[in-house]
């Protein structure tokens, strides 16, 4: 039983960091879009193509265009915390008692 115990603990932590790669990424594109960056350069692409799925339905719930400020990944990034703290400690928490 311990196996299983340790491939969800093995899991859990994959996808706490694959919620950290992820945050890092939005707080790469947020940098990015306070400077004029080349919009055809392949990492601002991939930066873009890679956040504006989460993001846009953060805009489209929190129209804040008006501020001028767009804290969608604010947002974001707090929801990756939440998830890093509630969901990834509860499947370790669980694969314990496992």
């Amino acid at each position: 039983m311990f196996v299983l115990s340790n491939f969800v603990v093995a899991l859990a932590r994959i996808v706490d960091i694959a919620l950290t790669l992820y945050m890092w990424i939005i707080i790469f594109r947020a940098v990015i879009s306070w400077v004029n960056a080349d919009p055809h350069n392949k990492i601002v692409i991939f930066l873009y193509r890679a956040t504006e799925p989460v993001l846009r339905p953060v805009r489209r719930i929190i129209p804040l265009r008006n501020v001028g400020i767009d804290l969608s990944p604010i947002i974001v990034i707090l929801v990756i915390l939440f998830l890093q703290y509630f969901l990834v400690e509860t499947i370790i928490q669980l694969a314990r008692t496992l």
